[in-house]
């Protein structure tokens, strides 16, 4: 081998690095903003829902949902999302079809907890409701930047193809 075809090696491997690092703070960033965006919406309905008289008192406990315990499980689990977007992105030849399915599967299922927890009829309908608010900002958020930073065949200025893959 010469000296010219190791250096497109290298260099050809180290783009595709540089390529994929970059799709993923991309998406990092866009699901960083969509769960700042998410947290801050969802505090915001549950304080909205107190301040017309829901409780948020689950009897197990008997004690209040606080409003701080919104922002937190929000921005984690909206972490979570942001972690189950980058692990389709590497890994999945349509990371978002897959992402919304996903999404809408695990938000389906968080439903479940608030309708069995046995809390009065105003709490489980803002709870269900407030489960709702942070999935509509970030499942689109993250599903449009997957699209944008998943490789997909693009078109050459005559119409023909060639793969621009990751």
């Amino acid at each position: 081998m010469d000296s010219s075809d190791d250096g497109g090696i290298v260099a050809g491997a180290a783009s595709g690095r540089t390529l994929r690092s970059q799709r993923l703070r991309g998406l990092v960033a866009t699901g960083s903003v969509a769960a700042l965006a998410a947290t801050v919406a969802t505090t915001l309905g549950a304080a909205l829902a107190r301040a017309a008289g829901v409780d948020f008192e689950v009897p197990d406990g008997g004690e209040a949902i606080p409003l701080p315990g919104f922002a937190v499980v929000t921005c984690f689990l909206s972490f979570v999302g942001i972690a189950i977007a980058a692990a389709l992105l590497r890994w999945s030849a349509r990371p978002a079809e897959r992402f919304v399915r996903v999404a809408a599967s695990l938000t389906a299922v968080s439903m479940v907890p608030p309708l069995l927890a046995g809390a009065n009829t105003a709490t489980t309908v803002a709870l269900l409701a407030l489960h709702v608010v942070p999935a509509t900002v970030m499942v689109p958020s993250l599903a449009r930047s997957l699209r944008t930073r998943a490789g997909r065949p693009r078109r050459l200025p005559g119409g023909s193809r060639f793969a621009g893959t990751s």
